[in-house]
């Protein structure tokens, strides 16, 4: 068999299966309840005027120019860090161009040969991508599932590192932190949380939940993502000294990559500044997931992401194609992205959505479920 009627042969039967991906552009002629601009500040006019006028009030380059072991690295870069490190409540951070990039980074590198990842099985495909270019062993534990934890934990062997998201991006659901960073050192195994979806949604000012539970000397490493809820792009792990120098020596995806350009890290310190001048953004979003969750309670979660599961790849392009021919954004999650037989509608929730669209899209959920 020849290479292109291989490729032929997996690309049908991903069809045959109904789970063919195609790209396409956002349809702004409907009501956004797709996208992870939790906080509406990826379509703020303000936070874009900002940026813009802090960028061309400065002398930076439009590029980097390198990678930061060469040319890439730049003061404002260093500022950016001492500032977030300041904010997430650790010793240091260091940036990367995006949460992918930040969780492979940290979780190819840190856990040496004889070590052992034990993951949640819902962890995002970079934690898990991550761990399969490491030298350690890595099992997953049944999701927020401590007794499972335990069990793998109690067989682990070296250094044991235990990975899980603080909100899933699939679910919406919280991971139980406080009790996984009590088991975690009992253990003696180190804790690291990805952020990614509580990033600029929970905590003082937008430190996420590891901040807001105030869990920052019980847990090893901390990844934040700004291309979420932040509405920019780029990523940062937080964590002590050490890690730094860790990652700085050691992980070729940061020694090896192009640095994160001026304008990037322009837009990441205007964001976070732009957050702590609107608190109300957090307040009002909270709000609204309090309204979806009174409406629809058999999909409730503390998170915007409402996941709504129907089951089979067909039926849950069905229903998201009738609710898109209504003017509402909203996509279907299919296997193989998440389990088969658990295919659901990704319902997410934003600042800017009305209350008269919430109750408007609960009430088509409701008709369309039966």
């Amino acid at each position: 068999m020849n290479q292109k009627s291989k490729l032929e042969d997996l690309l049908t039967k991903r069809k045959e299966q109904g789970s063919f991906r195609n790209l396409g552009t956002i349809p702004y002629d409907k009501v956004d309840f797709s996208s992870n601009d939790y906080l509406g500040l990826a379509r703020s006019k303000d936070l874009k005027s900002i940026i813009v006028e802090q960028y061309n009030q400065s002398n930076h380059l439009n590029g980097s120019t390198g990678s930061r072991l060469l040319t890439g690295n730049k003061e404002v870069t260093e500022e950016c860090e001492r500032d977030l490190a300041k904010l997430f409540g650790v010793e240091q951070t260091t940036l990367f161009n995006s949460g992918y990039m930040a969780n492979l980074a940290l979780f190819s590198t840190l856990p040496q040969r004889g070590d052992t990842i034990v993951y949640d099985e819902y962890s995002h495909a970079c934690i898990k991508d991550g761990c399969r270019l490491s030298l350690a062993s890595r099992r997953s534990f049944k999701h927020n599932d401590l007794l499972d934890l335990e069990k793998k934990l109690k067989v682990a062997e070296g250094e044991v590192y235990v990975a899980c998201e603080s909100v899933y991006s699939m679910d919406g659901d919280q991971a139980p932190l406080e009790a996984l960073a009590k088991l975690a050192n009992t253990y003696g195994a180190k804790l690291i949380v990805d952020e990614a979806h509580s990033t600029g949604v929970f905590g003082v000012n937008g430190s996420g939940l590891v901040a807001e539970l105030g869990l920052q000397n019980s847990v090893f490493a901390v990844i934040y993502t700004f291309g979420k809820a932040v509405g920019i792009h780029g990523a940062c792990i937080a964590g002590d000294s050490s890690l730094k120098e860790f990652i700085t020596n050691f992980s070729r995806p940061f020694i090896y990559t192009t640095a994160p350009s001026p304008f990037e890290i322009i837009s990441i310190q205007s964001a976070f500044k732009y957050l702590r001048n609107h608190p109300s953004l957090s307040l009002n979003l909270h709000s609204k997931i309090e309204d979806f969750n009174r409406q629809l309670p058999q999909f409730a979660s503390p998170s915007a992401i409402k996941s709504v599961i129907i089951g089979g790849n067909k039926k849950t392009k069905s229903i998201a194609s009738q609710l898109q021919g209504k003017g509402f954004d909203i996509r279907p999650i299919l296997s193989p992205t998440v389990k088969e037989g658990s295919e659901r509608l990704r319902v997410c929730l934003h600042t800017f959505n009305t209350e008269e669209e919430i109750d408007l899209i609960c009430h088509l959920l409701k008709n369309s479920l039966g």
